[in-house]
């Protein structure tokens, strides 16, 4: 799409709304992108911007999790994010992120369950913008590290068909002490669940629905008018 000079991505909303036919109700409740990091409605666009419109996301190029590459990368850096489409061993990489200095491993493994509101599951699919979606994994895990100084991070989402009883995330924190890894992966999947683009697709017996997304953070939100 062409704009003027400076145009900034209110004026691209505003466009969207008059140019190419998008009703204003469609744009309530998104967030905007620019180049793969979130964007507010008052920043300048520039030639070449690659500009996304996102949905509230329901959760994160596909990566190997082997025995070999994950305890190398979490020796490294004491972090490991991907984005997966085979099916994410959990015990694997529980086991790879042990140290001898940890005091407390907490896991939170999001598994696909048989029914959803009453509707028995079929399976479910998920999609994400991958670029973005990785490099705000891996800003959850760093920020995790940081803000409640734990040891080390695992992040791994699953994308593509998900079975009944697969995991489609999982999170392992370590820790010298238990308080702070049960507070940083709590953080972290609350967090993932409201800023990561990835979406959830559900087949049910009777149909399939794109699951509604949490809402966005404050801030992260657009409306959609030319306005603020």
């Amino acid at each position: 799409m062409e704009l003027p000079e400076g145009a900034s991505v209110a004026d691209l909303l505003a466009q969207l709304t008059a140019r190419v036919a998008v009703q204003p109700r469609a744009l309530r409740g998104i967030a905007v992108s620019v180049n793969a990091e979130y964007a507010t409605k008052g920043q300048v666009l520039h030639e070449g911007d690659e500009v996304g419109l996102l949905p509230p996301v329901s959760g994160g190029s596909a990566a190997h999790t082997g025995p070999a590459r994950t305890a190398k990368t979490l020796e490294e850096s004491n972090q490991l994010v991907a984005l997966v489409r085979e099916r994410i061993d959990a015990e694997e990489l529980v086991a790879a992120a042990k140290r001898g200095e940890d005091g407390a491993v907490v896991v939170f493994d999001g598994i696909v369950r048989n029914n959803s509101r009453g509707r028995r599951t079929l399976y479910l699919d998920y999609e994400a913008y991958e670029e973005m979606a990785l490099k705000q994994m891996r800003r959850l895990a760093e920020e995790a590290r940081e803000k409640f100084c734990v040891r080390a991070v695992t992040l791994v989402h699953r994308l593509g068909r998900l079975e009944v009883g697969e995991t489609s995330v999982l999170i392992v924190v370590t820790s010298a002490h238990r308080g702070v890894a049960f507070e940083a992966c709590r953080w972290i999947i609350d967090t993932l669940k409201k800023t990561v683009p990835v979406w959830k697709k559900e087949t049910f017996e009777d149909g399939a629905v794109w699951a509604d997304g949490e809402p966005f953070p404050a801030g992260l939100a657009v409306e959609g008018s030319s306005e603020g």
